[in-house]
């Protein structure tokens, strides 16, 4: 087990913030998401399709098998996992025959040794592409919120008749709610859809604090995003190019302009963000109410200190020492668990 004690400078204060990173677990293959059953035992996707159940006290890890049809192709493949209530939720790229694939919800109840899922969410349509699954899932009362990337389609983010590029909202049996937006204020939107306009949201946590759902957004050239998941809205990609531009280096649109969601931050240029949670615990309680962003490509934890809508500053935590960070949970302790994909599990704690 190896241990490093940190020291970092943060660039907005001139304090040194002490933690420890000990890594739990290596070995694990292209690892995206984890979830905790209880205070000693989580679950662990690999994009390859594996779900590894493991034991943090006895450091006991095992295969867990399944029934799901998962297509690893790009950026897809097993993805999300989440464990409520004696149910297990995962998001996949579901394999749709002859190379297409949606981004696809199944549930399944909890075992050790075999989970037998029935699919409860398929985006439609199927596409043949390997980009923007999106793929976070979170439960918020009795509502499961899905964040369906545009699979790289672009403008396929502003057709409300498909999922694509678009919050999920549904019941945690699939069932769709009859308070979607749908039949409300957007009569012609799918009836599944709560907000449109979304690229590759792979970070999505609800906040405790005001019971908000709080996303993160790969943008293109930059425009990377953190805000909230708001009913009947549009964030405005393809329309808007949030700072960011074409990999061509052509333009995309305006950062932002009136009707269209504005977030609470943006990255330009792009630091890849990834998983996100809103802080609350003991162990770090003076971050508590503070949203903790994971990234890929600068392989960076950092804190964003927030009121309602408005940016107040943001901290660079660590940077590179453990590798892109595919997610991030909080233990009942306060302690973080972190996802590498080294294929390592970290704990960070005082």
């Amino acid at each position: 087990m190896k241990k490093i004690l940190l020291f970092f400078f943060l660039f907005t204060n001139l304090y040194a913030e002490d933690f420890k990173l000990e890594r739990v677990f290596k070995g694990l293959k292209s690892p995206w998401s984890l979830t905790f059953v209880d205070n000693q035992n989580l679950l662990i996707t690999e994009k390859s399709g594996n779900i590894k159940f493991i034991n943090l006290k006895e450091k006991i890890i095992k295969d867990v098998s399944h029934n799901l049809k998962v297509l690893e192709d790009g950026q897809g493949g097993l993805l999300d996992i989440l464990y409520k209530d004696n149910k297990v939720y995962v998001s996949y790229s579901e394999n749709r025959l002859n190379g297409m694939s949606s981004t696809s919800v199944a549930r399944s109840n909890f075992n050790t040794d075999n989970l037998n899922f029935k699919n409860i969410f398929r985006a439609e349509p199927p596409i043949n592409s390997g980009y923007h699954f999106g793929s976070r899932i979170v439960i918020k009362d009795k509502h499961l919120f899905v964040s369906a990337g545009e699979r790289g389609e672009g403008m396929i983010a502003q057709d409300h008749t498909k999922h694509p590029g678009s919050i999920i909202r549904i019941n945690l049996d699939g069932s769709i709610p009859k308070d979607n937006p749908k039949f409300v204020n957007k009569k012609k939107w799918l009836p599944e859809i709560y907000q449109i306009g979304v690229r590759n949201p792979q970070g999505m946590s609800l906040s405790p604090f005001d019971n908000k759902i709080y996303l993160t957004n790969h943008g293109a050239r930059g425009g990377d995003w953190f805000g909230t998941a708001n009913f009947g809205e549009n964030y405005g990609w393809k329309i808007l190019g949030w700072g960011g531009t074409n990999y061509s280096g052509s333009k995309i649109g305006p950062k932002w302009k009136p009707g269209y969601t504005k977030a609470i931050k943006y990255w330009v240029p792009s630091i890849a963000v990834s998983a996100m949670t809103i802080y609350k615990g003991e162990t770090f309680k003076e971050w508590n109410g503070e949203a903790l962003i994971t990234s890929l490509k600068d392989q960076s934890l950092r804190k964003i200190k927030f009121n309602k809508s408005k940016f107040l500053n943001e901290e660079i935590i660590f940077k590179g020492s453990i590798g892109r960070i595919r997610d991030i949970k909080i233990h009942k302790s306060g302690d973080l668990y972190l996802l590498s994909d080294k294929g390592e599990l970290w704990r960070m704690h005082k």
